[in-house]
């Protein structure tokens, strides 16, 4: 077995040499207001902040490498924590609450908990639509369940596909009575795979992204296409080529994997020389505490969850490759952004009765399994903590943006941005008017500041602290101070500067400043109709009950 030493260097190494081959063939063009960018809007599915090579994976993502190579990264881009928040507030540029989801695709009774995108808001794809863009999506939804008031096409959206929930199986599960298995819309019409041998879902979403990018074309406007892929969100489901790829790469296990990435991300810059690795919670297990035959199926696990990291890079790289060939790649911003950290979950053992849908080995299509805690750590390297908590590893994603015609390549730096950023950001590109009424409707002002600035290397820094709350977890983020509460009323503080792992909680060194932070947060709370969660949340809808 190689050395963890020589591991890294491999990977090292791999990420040097592996740049794609997709180069511009024609000459860069300047972006004016008659040639409008068009707009790519990736987001990726429980993707950790360490899970591409960019920001310190020994996985293979080279068209993603490619796009930071070629274009500019945040070390510091903020989600909501959890899947439909996330897209709410990415969708509509508000804070989730008052886009109505402050909890999750749940009615839970009040305006701010709909379990839907507000009325008072409006979506991405609405604005750009009337800044005359085709508006395209393909993949998951998540913001609206019901078909007749809340899927895309009521939302702006001119063409879609994909999934309307949370989850869907990759493959085509024929065990299941055809009404059972997992479904598909298209421009409001649920679909069901015609090629059952062949239908691998992150391969679909880019084969209907891709023929939507070409009837569009008729239209002789500019495009935005927001691609939500599901990758690599469970279940552990990939295909057996991209697998193979990574067999024995992890039976190193996930202590020595932190390491490796934690090096690497110092190698890459992505963190400051000084900074330390987040404290593993002393309730995972060990690496080297696991027997033979437990250690072999936990790596499976990682294996397969790389696969899928992979064919999602795969898939991204097709886009790309059908922009560059249609002679549109030059004019067309590119943005990529995780909805949440690597998720915690443990899917297959009492989260909503799935164990029953186990039927086969990890990453076939009869298992309905996650990778849990143990691996979610080291796929959110250095950053403590996971998907739905509001330590940084639940809401930190990584970002990458590329425009060659405005953004210098090569360019990364800290940020502190925020997803109700992105709006505001595609609103002053696309030059669109954002609305003060939409049908019939007082619209909510933007909450975001636009990046443009940033992106484009100028002098930029955030006007505003930023804010989290969600079932309970609180959070507000002002210059270098971090002020976080998780599932309880304590409040914890950090200099995210010096400690962006969160491993020295200084409140009792600066409780004035945890004073103020504490009283921004109340006045953000009340005006966003933050509720109380042990009163509206009572015995509604999944919480963890493992430790952040």
């Amino acid at each position: 077995m190689k050395t963890t030493t020589q591991l890294f260097k491999i990977f090292a190494f791999t990420l040097i040499v592996a740049w794609p081959a997709f180069s511009q063939k024609k000459k860069i063009k300047e972006v004016t207001a008659a040639t409008k960018p068009n707009i790519v809007l990736i987001l990726a599915d429980d993707l950790g902040f360490s899970d591409i090579g960019s920001y310190g994976s020994e996985i293979q993502t080279p068209n993603l490498d490619k796009l930071a190579h070629e274009g500019f990264r945040l070390r510091q881009f903020y989600n909501n924590a959890i899947c439909a928040p996330t897209r709410a507030s990415l969708l509509s540029g508000q804070y989730q609450h008052t886009a109505g989801m402050g909890y999750f695709n749940i009615n839970l009774g009040t305006p701010a908990y709909q379990g839907y995108l507000s009325k008072q808001t409006v979506s991405l794809a609405e604005v750009l639509k009337d800044a005359g863009y085709s508006t395209l999506l393909s993949g998951k939804w998540h913001v609206g369940d019901d078909s007749t008031t809340q899927w895309p096409r009521k939302r702006g959206f001119q063409h879609s596909y994909g999934n309307i929930g949370g989850a869907s199986d990759y493959f085509v599960i024929k065990q299941l009575p055809k009404n059972k298995r997992s479904f598909f819309v298209k421009d409001d019409k649920i679909v069901h795979p015609d090629d059952e041998d062949n239908f691998y879902y992150t391969d679909e979403i880019t084969k209907n992204a891709i023929g939507f990018l070409k009837d569009q074309r008729e239209e002789k406007k500019p495009f935005f296409l927001y691609l939500a892929y599901t990758s690599p969100h469970w279940p552990l489901q990939a295909l057996p080529q991209d697998i193979k790829k990574y067999e024995g790469k992890y039976d190193i296990g996930w202590d020595s994997l932190r390491i490796l990435r934690f090096k690497r991300q110092q190698e890459l810059n992505i963190l400051g020389k000084d900074q330390k690795i987040s404290v593993k919670n002393s309730d995972l297990p060990a690496w080297n505490s696991l027997t033979y035959d437990e250690q072999k199926l936990w790596a499976r696990k990682m294996e397969v969850y790389a696969a899928q990291v992979d064919n999602l890079d795969q898939n991204i790289g097709r886009v790309v490759e059908h922009l560059r060939e249609s002679g549109q790649l030059d004019n067309t911003i590119i943005l990529f952004i995780s909805d949440n950290g690597a998720a915690g979950e443990d899917v297959a053992h009492g989260f909503g009765g799935r164990a029953a849908r186990n039927w086969g080995p990890v990453g076939t299509a009869g298992s309905y399994d996650s990778y849990t805690r143990n691996w979610a750590y080291a796929s959110n390297t250095p950053l403590k903590s996971f998907k739905g908590f509001q330590y940084e590893g639940g809401i930190s994603s990584p970002f990458i943006a590329r425009f060659p015609s405005k953004i210098t390549a090569g360019g990364l730096v800290d940020g502190t941005a925020h997803l109700i950023d992105i709006a505001p950001t595609l609103y002053e590109l696309a030059g669109a008017k954002y609305p003060q009424n939409y049908n019939g409707n007082i619209i909510k002002p933007l909450a975001g500041e636009s990046l443009v600035p940033l992106l484009f290397g100028k002098d930029w820094s955030r006007a505003k602290p930023i804010f989290w709350e969600r079932a309970g977890n609180k959070a507000v983020r002002k210059g270098k101070w971090k002020l976080v509460s998780v599932r309880n009323d304590r409040w914890e503080l950090y200099d995210i500067e010096s400690d962006r792992g969160e491993t020295n909680n200084i409140i009792a060194q600066n409780q004035q400043i945890a004073d103020e932070l504490k009283t921004l947060y109340d006045a953000w709370a009340k005006s966003v109709e933050v509720e109380d969660w042990k009163e509206i949340g009572k015995g509604k809808g999944f919480e963890p009950s493992f430790n952040p």
